[in-house]
Order: structure tokens, then C-alpha cells, then sequence
């Protein structure tokens, strides 16, 4: 696949996309720097490097300022260790589009919220703020397993252990983030041994299990909606509906996702409304449903104003 260049907004929050993509300070599957952004993921079985080279910071920003078309450009190079067919090069395509966040426009959002008395002066205080998510949908839900109930921290350092356990390294020395099949032949030790608990692990490996087999679909075509996808998603035992809707947030870059049930939405929006305890789940839900069809950049920015840039 030959190297491509994608145009970039002109408000485009290059720092964000770096901070989302170097949680891990080991950088086991990803190598972020303020030049290049380097990811490796298995896709259709092939250890791929993504390898994403960055415009100078500021760039978008300065042609915004002077009214121009964004002249700020990600240059993309693809690296296969083997063949990748048609099916494996779109899978790539879209996981570029992913990890730069350029699936959910924000400007819907900021113009429904113009001139909303609860985020109108949030949204005007982050312009630009997009949705970021994982280069795969399977890796978005994993994560979501993963990370659920325990501090980041912990988090990613389960994260770390379940790519050195399912994923392969690319030629470059970058491991691949795990695809459904590798995930699927780990058995629940493999995992419980590491820290894992069995909970966790078990419903890890069962969502592999399901993707691998053909019996889960994530695939979104004609005959596989989203409704119908979180549907098939929630039958799963172990994946509640914060796990799906964060899942279809990081993977699927849902525009309408209700993170009601997340304590950081929560703490954000007791803040925006001047209380002094969180409102609950069910207030939550009945809050954010005022801002469907955009709930996700509504979550996008309750989280970002708990770590406002400075």
C-alpha cells in the first residue's frame, strides 16, 4: 500500500491525539513523539506498523488564524509483515482514521449547543476537541474489559500484559495489538497468572471467542447495525452497557453514546451544574439524552473539562 497523506482541520488538538496514544510509558505498541506516531495492531492475522508522520505543532492552527484552508498534513506509510488483501488495507485505512480522531465532526455538536446554558461556554472554552479512539473495534471493547473497575494505572499495565500474551511483534520490534483470533487461543491462566481476574479474564476471552468464531459480528453493514451490534453485544455475560457504549465510542466513533453510567462524566457534569454531590445514574442518563444525537462529544467534553489544557 503506497504512503498517503491526510488533510488535518484547521482546529485540529494534535496534543490530544499524543496524550491518548502514550498512556503507556513503556510503549510496547505504540511509539508517540511530537514527529511521528507508530502503532502496531494484527489485522486479518498480519502484523501491521502503522507509521503516521505529524505536522509541525500549530501548523492547522496558524492557517485557521489567517482564515486559509488547513494546510497541516499527516503523512501515512503502512509496513505488512506479509500480504495484506483488500478487506486488510481498509481495515488500515480506517484504523489511521481512528487513532487521529477524524471520525466524529465536532461542529454538529457546537452548533446544537450554541446557546445551551449548561455547555455552551464549556464547548467555546475547547474548540476543536475530538473523539480519539483505538485503531480497532476490538480493541476498543477489550480495552473497555480491561480498564473497567480498577485505576488507570493497573489498567495499563493489564493492557501491556494481554499483548505480549496475544499479540505479535512486527518487524520492527513494535508488538501488534491482538486481533480476535490470537486473543481466542489464550486460555483464562494465561491471563489469571498475570494479574487478571478470572472475571475479567473470562469475559475477555469469551468476546474473543465469539468475534473469532463468526457467531459476534463488529462489522457494520446493511444487515449489522449498530443497535443491533450493541444488542449482540450486551448478551455477552460479563459486558454491561458502560462497556458497550464505550466500545462504540473508542471503536466505532458512535456520534450518539450516553456515558451515563461513567463516574468521570458524572464528577465533570457536578461541576457544570454548581452541586455538591454527583447526580445519579438515572438524572445522568435524562441530562445527556437532551444532547442526543451527539451525547459522545458530550462525554468528550465533561471529560476534558476535568483536565482542561493549560
Amino acid at each position: 500500500m503506497k504512503p498517503y497523506a491526510i488533510e488535518l482541520p484547521a482546529d485540529y488538538r494534535l496534543d490530544d491525539v499524543l496524550a491518548f496514544h502514550r498512556r503507556d510509558a513503556e510503549s510496547i505498541a505504540e511509539q508517540v513523539s511530537a514527529e511521528r506516531l507508530r502503532k502496531g495492531v494484527l489485522l486479518d492475522g498480519v502484523p501491521v506498523l502503522l507509521d503516521i508522520a505529524l505536522p509541525p505543532a500549530g501548523t492547522a492552527t496558524q492557517a485557521a488564524a489567517r482564515d486559509q484552508r488547513p494546510t497541516a498534513t499527516a503523512k501515512v506509510s503502512l509496513h505488512a509483515d506479509g500480504t495484506l488483501g483488500a478487506a486488510g488495507r481498509q481495515q488500515a485505512r480506517d484504523a489511521v482514521l481512528n487513532i487521529l480522531g477524524l471520525r466524529i465532526d465536532p461542529a454538529p455538536f457546537c452548533a446544537f449547543v450554541k446557546k445551551d446554558k449548561l455547555f455552551a461556554a464549556l464547548v467555546k472554552r475547547q474548540p476543536g476537541l475530538r473523539i480519539v479512539q483505538s485503531a480497532t473495534v476490538f480493541e476498543a471493547l477489550t480495552w473497555a474489559i480491561i480498564g473497567q473497575q480498577i485505576n488507570l494505572s493497573f489498567a495499563i499495565a493489564l493492557r501491556r500484559t494481554f499483548i505480549l500474551q496475544a499479540g505479535r511483534q512486527h518487524s520492527s520490534g513494535l508488538w501488534c495489538y491482538p486481533d480476535a483470533s490470537s486473543a481466542a487461543s489464550l486460555s483464562v491462566d494465561d491471563l489469571t497468572t498475570r494479574k487478571f481476574s478470572r472475571a475479567k479474564a473470562e469475559t475477555l476471552l469469551r468476546l474473543a471467542q465469539l468475534v473469532a468464531s463468526g457467531e459476534l459480528r463488529l462489522d457494520l453493514a446493511q444487515d449489522n447495525s449498530i443497535g443491533q451490534i450493541s444488542a449482540a453485544l450486551l448478551a455477552v455475560k460479563g459486558i454491561g452497557p458502560w462497556t458497550v457504549n464505550y466500545g462504540l465510542l473508542r471503536g466505532y466513533g458512535y456520534a450518539d453514546c450516553s456515558l451515563h453510567g461513567d463516574v468521570a462524566v458524572r464528577a465533570a457534569l457536578q461541576t457544570l451544574l454548581g452541586e455538591d454531590t454527583k447526580p445519579d445514574i438515572k438524572r445522568t442518563e435524562d441530562i445527556l439524552a437532551r444532547y442526543s444525537p451527539h451525547r459522545t462529544m458530550a462525554a468528550a467534553h465533561l471529560w476534558a473539562s476535568l483536565h482542561p489544557r493549560g
